[in-house]
């Protein structure tokens, strides 16, 4: 037999169905019928929105029914009118092209006693109640259907009736035809009116409440523009229309209950005052702030992590941590835009362009971008805002940048968070705590708006100089991004791709007229400036480049070129030296690393030893640290003498100076052990230090070489005055990966646990050991001589 499949339709037998056909098989189908008996095996497919459904995307129970009438109609469609005959079973789909063909077989319902049981009929009488309450919901329902349910006594006709002409889904009307137990199918029913009865319920619950809105907003709107005339006849217009547009700026944003309560409680009060009261200016003031905020606005983040990489790579040279920190984060927020509470805060001295990756970050995302400056702030009411009970009273920093920002996802910015200050006015980093909390910021509450406000949509980014005068609690909100200082290296192309550039538009220039040779930039780096960033180095290209305006604008020159021969003929002599290794080796004298805020830098240590009674002395204004080092590698050496040719009693017949030069600047650090070590058993035997060797870490009474911090900047000092060799603890060598590239080629890195290992790198040959006290008697009563003072290989 012809298969006809619908779709979104369910047939019962004994019904009568209207329907459309426009698909090619299913017409192809109908003119197959027509030629013979009329009858065509109707079947619903599964999947409503498949187009042309295959023979397993259909159900295997449908109805045969009659064709009663075909009607051609406009746009190639078929307008038919079908009876249902009774329930069949498709046995096998014999083919599907041109139509569907398929082996029906008959499939009755199993007729049993229970048909006429007590139950049966409890059944019935649910369904007939359930399906009554249905029809009082449903008010379109025709008369005739109502009163043909509720008269039949059939069940078998009464499910199938009223499952026919019933709004539900084709899977529950399908469920209902599959099933072959009468009771089973008015049970099925029975639910399926039970549920729809719950929804109708409701549907008229929520249009009822509807209605009732309607009908108060229409007697506000009567009432109101009743006022408006009686206000018109009194000459206070200009108020009340000031009003009603409160009254629509409320309405029309979508505030929660208690906003808009709050909100609609002031603009009452403005009603009842005078137009020229002071409250009633306080209040306008207070409506004005919080209408003016961006509830409910916010910016699509538009995130391609490439074209951000690309973007961050153009305007930031060097930053490699910080940059894949940034496109992680770009590229959780693509996977999960949901995600809150990632708050960094960026660590690092002056000039590294903390503030400038702030706003490129802000541009990669597609956000607006709202900086807050926090240096010298000491109120909390700054962070909080001003109670509007002061005159003068005014929202806090928080909420005057969202207004600015005017969306509720910005990028806001917290510059020198580390600069924040507390009086007596309260403590503003306390006040912090809840706008950096993302358990708590979503309903931020400012004390001149008084009202909750979400600021968990915001991507807080915080710049600091130094974590020491963060407060703990703060510190812990806060993911840390540290930024090192430039290398001599980035520096140069820094300034070369963004910085030149940049200053030669600013004043007037081209790189036709000035130019700035790469040998210049480098002298500008090491001789003109000594910083960890980049800021300084920026002044003088302009102070190179407004000479040579100067210099083109009076005629002198076309065309000014400054490289490292004439640039002192621009920016005079040259400010500091460069770091650079002696010529020779040297007894007692060692290269230590040591890290300073402007960048990394050699620092020789010095030991002399003399004659006396075992007077230790520490000059270079060393701080507490580094005095301690020096006391534990004095200890160190009396407890190893025999190992290093050290008389045994050199802290009692021998004074020991150690000095750090530049005593001017203050030193302090846990790294200088092994430099100190190294040089007080150089002095002590004798040993001249190798001049090509550098070398950085702390020591232990026990000779273990502790780790250190700040490598990078450490190994690019040895670089710049020529060293050849570098000690480092063991511990730091996974920091090996963060060095620069140009200096791991000129450089060798030893890693040391002990100090054996930098005792042999550092000294040019192993200092002879000298034997123990029990040893020089055995050999005195051989009758040699032991070592004596005047051979002694120390220098007197």
């Amino acid at each position: 037999m012809p298969m006809l499949v619908l779709r979104g339709l369910v047939l019962f037998p004994q019904m009568v169905l209207h329907f459309d056909v426009g698909r090619e098989k299913s017409i192809l189908a109908l003119n197959r019928v027509m030629s013979g008996d009329r009858k065509i095996f109707l079947v619903a497919q599964k999947n409503i929105r498949d187009d042309e459904p295959k023979a397993d995307g259909l159900y295997k129970i449908g109805v045969v029914a009659q064709v009663k009438q075909i009607i051609k109609s406009q746009g190639g469609t078929w307008r038919v009118l079908v009876e249902g005959m009774y329930r069949a079973k498709t046995i096998e789909v014999l083919s599907e092209s041109p139509f569907f063909e398929g082996m029906i077989a008959e499939f009755p319902l199993r007729i049993t006693r229970s048909v006429k049981s007590a139950m049966c009929d409890a059944l019935m009488r649910t369904v007939k109640d359930l399906f009554e309450e249905y029809c009082y919901l449903t008010p379109r329902m025709p008369k005739e259907l109502i009163v043909s349910a509720l008269v039949s006594e059939d069940p078998v006709h009464l499910a199938e009736y009223i499952a026919g002409n019933m709004q539900m889904e084709v899977e529950d009307k399908q469920t209902i035809l599959s099933q072959s137990d009468p009771l089973k199918r008015l049970e099925i029913l029975a639910r399926l009116l039970e549920e729809e009865n719950d929804i109708l319920s409701l549907e008229a619950d929520i249009q009822e409440k509807v209605k009732g809105q309607i009908d108060k907003n229409q007697r506000e709107y009567y009432l109101r523009e009743q006022m408006k005339a009686i206000s018109g006849e009194l000459g206070e217009d200009d108020d009340q229309e000031e009003i009603q547009e409160y009254y629509d700026k409320i309405a029309k944003i979508k505030f929660d209950a208690e906003t808009a309560e709050k909100l609609g409680k002031e603009v009452d009060r403005l009603s009842k005052l005078p137009g020229n009261s002071n409250e009633a200016g306080v209040i306008r003031g207070y409506l004005d702030t919080v209408l003016e905020l961006p509830w409910g606005k916010r910016t699509a983040d538009k995130i391609d992590v490439k074209k951000a990489k690309a973007l961050l790579d153009r305007e930031h040279y060097g930053l490699r941590k910080v940059k894949e920190r940034i496109l992680e984060l770009l590229s959780v927020r693509k996977l999960a835009p949901e995600i809150k509470g990632q708050i960094i805060c960026l660590v690092g001295p002056p000039g590294v362009g903390k503030t400038s990756i702030a706003r490129s970050i802000a541009k990669s995302m597609g956000r607006k971008y709202v900086r807050i400056s926090l240096g010298g702030v000491r109120d909390e009411s700054d962070i909080r805002g001003h109670r509007k009970t002061y005159i003068g009273a005014m929202p806090g920093r928080i909420i005057n940048a969202m207004k600015l920002a005017g969306s509720q996802n910005p990028l806001m910015l917290l510059d020198e968070v580390d600069k924040l200050g507390n009086d007596y006015r309260g403590d503003p980093s306390a006040a912090l705590l809840e706008v950096l909390d993302s358990e708590q910021n979503h309903a931020f509450r400012d004390h001149f708006i008084e009202v909750p406000f979400d600021l968990s949509d915001v991507l807080f980014i915080a710049t600091a100089n130094t974590l020491d005068t963060i407060p703990g609690p703060l510190r812990d909100r806060m993911e840390i991004i540290e930024l090192s200082s430039y290398t001599r290296e980035e520096k140069f192309h820094i300034a070369k791709n963004h910085l030149c550039p940049k200053q030669l538009k600013r004043h007037g220039l081209t790189a036709s007229k000035a130019k700035i040779t790469d040998d210049a930039v480098y002298a500008l780096i090491d001789n003109y400036t000594r910083e960890a960033g980049v800021r300084q180095l920026e002044r003088e290209i302009a102070s190179l480049l407004r000479k040579s305006a100067k210099q083109i604008v009076s005629g002198d020159a076309k065309k000014v070129v400054i490289d490292n021969a004439n640039i002192t003929d621009y920016l005079g002599p040259r400010r500091f030296k460069p770091e650079l290794i002696q010529s020779f080796d040297e007894v007692g004298m060692v290269n230590g690393l040591a890290w300073t805020s402007v960048g990394g830098e050699m620092l020789q240590v010095e030991v002399a030893v003399m004659d006396g009674a075992g007077k230790l002395e520490l000059t270079g204004s060393l701080g507490d640290v580094m005095k301690e080092s020096a006391h534990a590698a004095v200890s160190y050496i009396r407890a190893h003498w025999e190992q290093y040719g050290v008389e045994h009693d050199f802290y009692k017949t021998r004074d020991i100076h150690i000095h750090v030069p530049e005593g001017a600047v203050p030193k302090d650090g846990p790294s200088a052990g092994v430099t100190i070590c190294t040089a007080l058993i150089s002095a002590l035997s004798g040993t001249p230090v190798r001049r090509d060797v550098a070398m950085t870490g702390e020591i232990t009474l026990r000779g273990r070489v502790l780790p250190i911090g700040g490598l990078k900047e450490k190994t690019m000092a040895a670089y710049r005055a020529g060293i050849k060799t570098v000690v480092i603890p063991a511990e730091n060598e996974p920091d090996l990966a963060e060095v620069d590239e140009v200096v791991k080629e000129h450089i060798r890195f030893i890693t040391a646990e002990r100090i054996d290992t930098v005792l042999e790198t550092a000294l040019v040959r192993k200092p002879r050991a000298k034997a123990s006290t029990p040893v020089l008697d055995a050999i005195a009563s051989e009758g040699k001589e032991p070592l004596s003072k005047a051979n002694s290989p120390i220098p007197q």
